[in-house]
């Protein structure tokens, strides 16, 4: 979960003490949402928001003119060295920091049009030129700024036979974006179960790979940096991603109040302000105290505003104790009855089947599980929640009196603290986390396979894929389209509109069969046992899905993944589990090993992988082969080549290799990594698939026609499962297989 700070949690916990025996039972037998929340806020003390004060203060968002001029500096030194991202996120950092109509954001304005130039983007350049100059840019070095804008204008039109092309395939891609976000086909429907709950059925057939409905996001907030750059690249999510769609831009504005809310653009800024910044803003320190399922509980709130929390407060009462036994999410495709349903619950449990308008109402039936949270935790989301609105309440601003819509909540912000409580217990099953793909800006010629890395960006709660059951086997994958889904030099690529997710049939999917999502745990990456406690610690539930049923059934596959794939080093055959030793498959042959042996010889192939690593990321290729040559021999005497650890050792040869310029070596490494990855995610898999990815490129570094012409067919139909076709990995195997045939011709 994404709970707040651990110096929050540590004072919550202390007051959760203070309760006593009498006080912390009397909290336990509360159910009811509204009066977990009152109860909390009638023991939220000022010296409870002083502490609040106390911990926000490491996360100051304020406006600062001596901070936006550290990171301009910093940006010119990012930028001698020619490395304009770093320096155009330095200037967007000191954008943030500077005040409006200031001299220090229009210097950091123009100086990131320059970045932006030197990365092509002429467009985005031209108006951060504009941007600078209505900062009030100094005119004594507004020479300079005009020659670049008289150089962008020149380039553009270079370039503007490819720019109509370029508008004419977005235009089509916008369209194209709009009429499928229709939300859910025509051959879904929504069923309900004792068992089941809520859940999707396909009353048609659906081919793998086939998207079978988007959903779009109610609400979401972007994972904040805090300070700490990512595993990937030097700065994280903060300063790539619009706070309001996401879109990845390197030429944001700022929120004119705060340092830490950014935007792709005005239209943007001025929607998240409407629907809920104006309350966010002054209080956006405490915001990031306080943990993700914090901030976005109450900003799934705020944005449906005040009659829709009313509206769905009131039909959730009426319907509290009636449950459909089926009913279709378009009444013009299924032949269910729902007439059947009482007057009272009808016009619900309808609007909660039709998922076209981006209803609050189905967000706010989810199940918050008050009985499931132990009664402590209870208590922390209730008290973080009171001691918010009550921050919140300090720091209203005037602004939001003169706001229409959503930010108005008059006398009725009673309601604004339960309803929010409602979301933070929803969130803990309901949550969803946005991930992308990122790559590390590098000139590293190892960085087709070496830096790419699936990252999470934001958490966001999505209407009809909550609606999902898990399965560690499912039969949908989901990928996200995130405003502008990719970007290229003359600007966006494709457009989408708001966050989007795409459900993939992962497989042929019979009708009438269930659509089944994984929350996480997969059995293809996780052992059964562990997935079992996974999801009831996080989820509620026992998991009897097909995977777990077999897996749990049969001994040796119950077993964790690192002891399965094993090989006699006698005689070469497999090993089989025997309690505590591992005996050779073959009865001719008495070899045995014990467990804890076994063990620690991975643990010394292990530490190879580390140091190889190690000396990967210090440049000392050589090395780091020799290390891995060493690490690949003594796993070959114990580990068969399907063992996920000698696909490992493998994928980090040819990464050396690759460092070095040895596409050859390094793709004849890879092949052995894409028997070991096969084996262990299945030949479908988006991990097999990103594998032959990795290796067409090797193979088209190296000039080996054949090959790549070979394995690009193959990775691009597994990436089509799994992936949208805007996609980076695809689109660049497009573009290679467009090169390997016109060099062919």
């Amino acid at each position: 979960m994404d709970l707040p700070c651990q110096k929050w949690i540590k004072h919550v916990k202390q007051r959760w003490t203070e309760l006593g025996s009498a006080g912390g039972e009397s909290f336990t037998l509360l159910t009811d949402i509204d009066e977990l929340f009152h109860t909390a806020q009638s023991q939220v003390q000022e010296e409870d928001l002083k502490v609040l004060a106390s911990i926000s203060e490491k996360y100051q968002v304020k406006k600062s003119s001596e901070d936006a001029a550290k990171c301009r500096e910093q940006g010119n030194i990012s930028f001698k060295i020619k490395d304009y991202i770093s320096a155009a996120l330095y200037y967007t950092r000191g954008v943030c920091y500077a005040i409006k109509n200031s001299e220090q954001i229009s210097l950091c304005y123009a100086n990131r049009s320059a970045a932006l130039f030197h990365l092509g983007f002429y467009d985005e350049c031209l108006v951060d030129i504009q941007r600078a100059l209505d900062e009030g840019y100094p005119s004594q070095l507004q020479r300079k700024l005009l020659d670049r804008r008289s150089q962008c204008l020149n380039q553009l039109e270079k370039q503007k036979h490819l720019k109509t092309l370029s508008a004419k395939c977005e235009t089509q891609e916008t369209k194209k974006s709009k009429d499928g976000n229709s939300c859910l086909s025509s051959t879904v429907c929504v069923h309900f179960s004792p068992e089941n709950g809520r859940h999707l059925l396909v009353a048609g057939s659906k081919s793998a790979g086939e998207v079978i409905f988007q959903d779009e996001a109610f609400s979401l907030v972007l994972i904040p940096d805090n300070g700490q750059s990512d595993e990937v690249n030097a700065f994280g999510t903060e300063l790539r991603h619009c706070h309001h769609c996401l879109c990845e831009t390197l030429s944001s504005v700022p929120c004119q109040g705060c340092s830490y809310a950014q935007y792709c653009g005005q239209k943007c800024e001025k929607e998240a302000w409407r629907q809920y910044h104006c309350w966010e803003c002054p209080i956006g320190s405490e915001l990031k105290s306080l943990g993700l399922f914090a901030h976005l509980s109450l900003r799934v709130t705020l944005k449906a505003g005040i009659k829709d929390v009313q509206r769905a407060r009131e039909r959730c009462s009426n319907s509290a104790n009636y449950v459909p036994e089926v009913h279709c999410a378009r009444s013009d495709v299924c032949n269910s009855k729902t007439d059947s349903i009482p007057d009272k619950c009808s016009e619900s449990f309808a609007h909660s089947g039709c998922f076209n308008e981006k209803s609050y109402l189905d967000i706010y039936n989810l199940l918050p599980y008050v009985n499931k949270h132990s009664p402590s935790l209870r208590f922390l989301l209730a008290f973080t929640m009171a001691a918010l609105c009550q921050r919140l309440e300090l720091a209203r601003p005037a602004t939001c009196e003169l706001q229409k819509g959503s930010c108005c909540w008059g006398h009725e912000r009673k309601i604004l603290g339960p309803t929010a409580l409602r979301h933070m217990m929803q969130l803990r099953c309901n949550a969803q986390a946005v991930t992308t793909i990122k790559v590390k800006e590098s000139s590293s010629p190892s960085l087709a396979v070496q830096s790419s890395k699936e990252i999470r960006i934001a958490t966001a709660v999505f209407p009809i894929l909550s609606l999902l059951n898990h399965s560690c086997c499912p039969n949908t994958s989901i990928s996200f389209s995130l405003g502008f889904s990719s970007m290229g030099k003359s600007g966006p690529v494709s457009f989408a509109s708001g966050v989007t997710v795409s459900i993939r049939a992962s497989q042929d999917i019979a009708a009438g069969q269930e659509l089944l999502h994984c929350y996480g745990p997969h059995c293809k990456r996780m052992d059964v046992k562990e997935r079992q406690r996974q999801l009831m610690e996080q989820y509620f539930f026992q998991c009897h899905c097909q995977a777990c049923k077999q897996q749990l059934g049969d001994e040796t596959r119950a077993l964790p993944l690192i002891l399965s794939g094993l090989k006699c080093e006698k005689c070469g055959s497999s090993l089989q589990s025997r309690v505590d030793v591992h005996v050779c498959s073959q009865s001719s042959c008495h070899h045995h090993i014990s467990n804890a042996e076994l063990e620690d010889k991975i643990q010394i192939l292990k530490h190879h992988m580390t140091s190889a690593l190690q000396l990967m990321k210090n440049h000392k290729y050589d090395q780091a082969i020799r290390v891995l040559q060493d690490a690949s021999t003594k796993a070959s005497s114990i580990l068969m080549k399907t063992h996920p650890l000698q696909g490992e050792i493998a994928d980090a040869t040819a990464r050396a290799y690759a460092s070095l310029g040895n596409w050859r070596q390094a793709a004849s490494h890879l092949k052995q990594s894409v028997i070991a990855v096969g084996c262990q995610y299945g030949e479908d898999s988006l991990e097999l698939g990103r594998q032959l990815f990795k290796l067409a490129q090797l193979h088209f570094n190296g000039g080996d026609i054949q090959s790549a012409c070979s394995v690009i067919p193959k990775a691009q139909r597994l990436l089509s499962l799994h992936l949208d076709p805007c996609c980076e990995e695809l689109q660049e195997l497009q573009a290679m297989e467009a090169c390997l045939n016109s060099t062919s011709t």
